[in-house]
């Protein structure tokens, strides 16, 4: 089991173009991902979501694994909880999220 990092931060947005246009002026350049369902902008090292369906639990950072079966198994194996099972969201990416003892949300990334 390998984790590299985070490098993907996820935040839950109510007016997506109004968050889309803050966050282009914060980048200083446009969306690599324009979509009404998802705007997602890559820095160097880092990925920037912006996602209007994903307010339940708030800002998520996700750890990038290359097993994320593995990273999640290892996580229930000590406490942790399966809030959403792994999922392909395109491209061979998936994505899991687990929550610790304290119902904070672990984001993970393989792919």
């Amino acid at each position: 089991m390998t984790t590299h990092a985070v490098k993907t931060i996820i935040y839950p947005v109510k007016d997506i173009a109004r968050a889309k246009t803050l966050f282009t002026a914060l980048v200083g350049a446009p969306p690599q991902v324009d979509e009404a369902y998802y705007v997602g902008y890559d820095l160097p090292g880092q990925h920037i979501g912006l996602d209007p369906n994903g307010h339940e639990q708030g800002a998520t950072a996700y750890w990038h694994v290359d097993d994320i079966g593995a990273t999640s198994a290892a996580l229930v194996a000590v406490g942790a909880t399966v809030h959403e099972e792994a999922h392909d969201v395109g491209g061979g990416r998936l994505v899991a999220q687990l929550r610790d003892a304290d119902g904070n949300v672990i984001g993970l990334i393989q792919g």
